[in-house]
């Protein structure tokens, strides 16, 4: 597919129309309480990290956020178990402290579900990289959710991060765009993302009862949602995998 890659800040007429655009995110996952309350400063903050693809009709088609982050400062210098939710906070934390950053973390890669299969993730993965490397850094990292893992929920992330098809390429597709564009597979975030909520909100999330004690797989869920409906809640601990790009 043909596309034009900009960042927000370049065109900031399309902030609407990239809000606009249809995704495939489960609804439970923006309940995520650092999704929630931070992901709407992203583009506010940091519009030179947004990336906007568009189509030869100037239609978005996905989009992409990044933040830097101080990810050697003190106290840091491992990419954290907390993932996702973790470098948000450094972001967020080092810019009202003024610390400088020296990686970008990918936060999201977004495609339109008609815009799906045609290679428009890798490109958008691409220009991503060298938005980084334009902007002087010499590292990119991402929280990946591999978007396999859904279809089986009770495979332990570690195994299932590992696993390769005959060629060495990661099984799952969307680990394995990232290993052909230069990452590597480093670590394990385990707690990447949190979503609790009372077991109402999760059957009105999701459909289901959540009348059983114990793990429930949800559709669109990477691991199994942890039931207490003798509590009333219920609890997701999202794992994702952590990928360094050098660049």
């Amino acid at each position: 597919m043909d596309l034009k890659i900009t960042t927000l800040a370049e065109r900031p007429e399309l902030a609407d129309p990239m809000w606009a655009m249809a995704d495939t995110w489960a609804e439970f996952v923006q309940y995520d309480p650092i999704a929630w309350s931070m992901m709407g400063r992203i583009p506010v903050e940091w519009p030179e990290y947004v990336l906007i693809a568009t189509d030869a009709r100037e239609r978005v088609v996905a989009r992409a956020f990044s933040v830097p982050f101080a990810l050697r400062a003190e106290g840091r210098g491992e990419l954290p178990d907390g993932g996702w939710d973790q470098v948000m906070l450094w972001a967020f934390s080092d810019r009202k402290r003024g610390r400088e950053p020296d990686t970008v973390s990918a936060i999201e890669i977004t495609v339109a579900p008609d815009a799906q299969g045609h290679g428009v993730s890798g490109q958008v993965l691409a220009a991503l990289r060298e938005n980084a490397r334009g902007r002087g850094f010499g590292e990119v990292v991402a929280p990946v959710r591999p978007n396999a893992k859904h279809l089986e929920p009770a495979t332990p992330i570690e195994e299932y991060a590992r696993r390769t098809r005959e060629d060495g390429l990661p099984h799952d597709p969307w680990l394995r765009v990232h290993v052909r564009a230069g990452g590597v597979i480093e670590k394990v975030a385990p707690v990447s993302m949190t979503v609790s909520g009372s077991t109402a909100r999760w059957r009105e999330w999701t459909g289901l009862p959540f009348d059983e004690e114990g793990l429930v797989e949800v559709p669109g869920a990477l691991v199994p949602v942890h039931s207490e409906p003798g509590r009333g809640y219920a609890v997701y601990v999202e794992p994702n995998v952590w990928v360094r790009h050098a660049l």
